[in-house]
């Protein structure tokens, strides 16, 4: 039997373990741990790592990971779940996406034991995580009143990501390259596998988003041959690049078109207006395609991110 070794704890065939990985302490002394909650079944079979909360304001990965734990949704036949619901606390108990400093713990791998606290927890995750698993899923969700459509990202050239990625069966599979210093692409250089999920909006509970991200993780795992469950089938759409179509102009934003809707080159898809009703400008698809992300911001300035359509 593979030998399962986690911050000097040995998790044997069989075992439920809460490990708690000290990472720092507040201005306050208090120490901040990050949980670590590891499912083994008796028999041997892929390591699949779930995370959430990379960013500490993506609340519906925090919610999603933390689901799959406390209502034990998937009783294992072989191989080994390795649960991180919150990996960014300060973020989380901040409402930020960052560190205290600012720092993005997805642009801090491999990290350092002398860097910032980003890049000290980046090494934590790089050693004592990384080189357990075979693959993982990282829930994320779009930013500051920028909802994501559920979709899975990852890189067409890894082969085998694109095959998960299939198999995951997310409502759309988008073409993501891996991204320098990020966690994703740290893991790839390692041999390994992780498909970022993306659904909702950071600070914001979207029980769309977090139903989907759970039954994919279901289809998932029944590929594997890790549960016996028969997950709801799916049929989801390849997306080989996507942009976002930027306000050419400041003023009040009213989308014509939803979040998931497939669109048309030369469509209308939003007006904007100024606030007396004089000026009204289009905002026009340039591309077939469909809605995966949507600003739900009101008030726009010229250049802010508007609708991102994702093409075939």
């Amino acid at each position: 039997m593979k030998e399962m070794l986690i911050n000097g704890v040995r998790i044997r065939p069989g075992q439920s373990i809460n490990i708690d990985i000290a990472i720092a302490r507040l201005p306050t002394h208090t120490l901040i741990d990050l949980p670590v909650f590891i499912r083994r079944a008796k028999t041997d079979g892929p390591v699949v790592l779930v995370s959430g909360g990379l960013h500490g304001d993506e609340i519906n990965g925090v919610v999603t990971v933390k689901r799959m734990l406390e209502e034990s949704l998937f009783q294992l036949t072989r191989g080994t779940l390795i649960f991180i619901p919150l990996v960014n606390v300060y973020g989380f108990l901040s409402n930020s996406r960052t560190f205290p400093d600012g720092r993005d713990l997805n642009r801090s791998f491999p990290g350092s034991n002398k860097g910032s606290l980003a890049s000290q927890i980046a090494r934590i995750l790089t050693e004592e995580i990384i080189p357990l698993i075979d693959l993982g899923v990282d829930f994320h969700t779009g930013g500051r009143m920028l909802s994501n459509f559920p979709q899975v990202r990852v890189d067409f050239r890894d082969t085998k990501g694109l095959e998960l990625a299939k198999a995951f069966g997310a409502p759309f599979v988008l073409n993501s390259p891996h991204i320098d210093r990020s966690f994703r692409k740290e893991a790839f250089k390692l041999g390994k596998h992780i498909l970022v999920f993306e659904g909702g909006e950071s600070m914001r509970l979207d029980n769309q988003s977090v139903e989907e991200g759970i039954q994919c993780t279901r289809r998932l795992l029944r590929y594997l041959d890790m549960i016996s469950d028969e997950p709801l089938p799916s049929s989801p759409m390849i997306l080989q690049e996507s942009s976002w179509l930027r306000a050419r102009v400041s003023g009040i934003f009213m989308p014509t078109v939803g979040i998931g809707d497939q669109v048309k080159k030369g469509q209308i898809l939003a007006k904007i207006s100024d606030p007396y009703g004089q000026v009204k400008v289009p905002v026009k698809s340039v591309a077939n395609g469909y809605v995966i992300g949507l600003n739900n911001q009101p008030v726009i300035n010229a250049g802010d991110a508007l609708v991102h359509i994702g093409r075939q």
